[in-house]
């Protein structure tokens, strides 16, 4: 298999391609993979302990790029796009990549989109089925282009699904997300910050497992169809402060109070009954230990995250 990866060498991309050339995620044994990134939001040193794989190549590079994106394509049997810009430019690197898709015979194309597509949902869960909604224009740009690659599925018979995870952590995460953002800033030194009253709720899942959801959908995943990947906790902000002031040895005397940013949905929760009744799949990694592991890496490496605080 010949395997694009965009967006490579960020935080999901970047487990992605270790797991892959690790040999650690079903049906990618073997696997060569081609890692696409400009490096805004990503960078290389995520793919430091796989740099010299002779099954990886890497090409600095926009997903908008027309040309760049059709010759690599071309020479590609799987895509998997995790790429993403904000608001328009999500759903023009979709366009260049499902164009260039539909010159090739691509064999498998997965879209990785997100919860926040649905809007803030107040009780129960969103399924594949429910309607998007979304709050901000980064997650409506992320909308249209899950209906743009859709729309290739029912109108050229192009092989593309759609993968919907919920809020994802883990080790090599830039600083400005919840988790390490709060955790860098406890290490530092420095207060952590909570966002409004600390009342937003979301679904916690280990990179781990959306690495091997999304290899399970590549191989035995439906084209045309979504899969929702839910996590493993369910937590308000506050609460998962509470536990990462612990986990640092911190007090509440350390939280900084912030404004709420705007378009910040209260909650989001994803049914994931079609991936593990279709798939097979399961979360592993449990949310306790996963989050200690978490800490500790940031701890033992803060000449990864040192100096993106600037951007956090």
């Amino acid at each position: 298999m010949k395997v694009l990866v965009t967006g490579g060498a960020g935080f999901v991309g970047s487990h992605f391609v270790r797991a892959a050339l690790a040999d650690r995620l079903p049906g990618l044994e073997g696997a060569h993979v081609t890692v696409l990134d400009k490096l805004t939001g990503g960078t290389f040193d995520n793919l430091g302990e796989v740099a010299h794989d002779k099954r990886l190549d890497f090409l600095p590079g926009d997903v908008s790029d027309a040309a760049l994106v059709t010759m690599l394509v071309a020479r590609h049997d799987t895509i998997v796009h995790l790429a993403t810009e904000p608001g328009i430019t999500d759903v023009v690197g979709a366009h260049v990549l499902l164009s260039a898709a539909l010159q090739s015979n691509i064999g498998r194309f997965i879209v990785v989109s997100g919860a926040e597509v649905y809007g803030s949902v107040s009780s129960g869960s969103s399924s594949e089925r429910t309607p998007l909604n979304p709050t901000s224009p980064d997650a409506a740009g992320k909308a249209s282009a899950d209906l743009l690659a859709l729309a290739h599925h029912r109108t050229h018979g192009l092989p593309v699904t759609i993968v919907r995870p919920t809020s994802t952590y883990g080790s090599h995460q830039h600083p400005a997300n919840p988790i390490p953002r709060v955790v860098t800033r406890l290490l530092d030194g420095r207060s952590a910050p909570l966002p409004g009253d600390g009342s937003q709720v979301r679904d916690w899942l280990h990179v781990y497992d959306l690495a091997r959801a999304l290899a399970m959908v590549l191989s035995d995943g439906r084209p045309g169809e979504i899969y929702h990947v839910g996590g493993s906790v369910e937590l308000s902000h506050r609460d998962l402060t509470a536990l990462l002031l612990e986990q640092c040895g911190a007090g509440w005397d350390r939280v900084a109070p912030e404004p709420e940013p705007p378009g910040h949905d209260a909650r989001h929760a994803l049914d994931d009954d079609r991936i593990r009744h279709e798939l097979g799949w399961r979360p592993r990694v449990e949310f306790d230990a996963g989050l200690h592991a978490t800490v500790r890496w940031y701890r033992e490496h803060r000449a990864w995250w040192e100096p993106l605080l600037p951007y956090a």
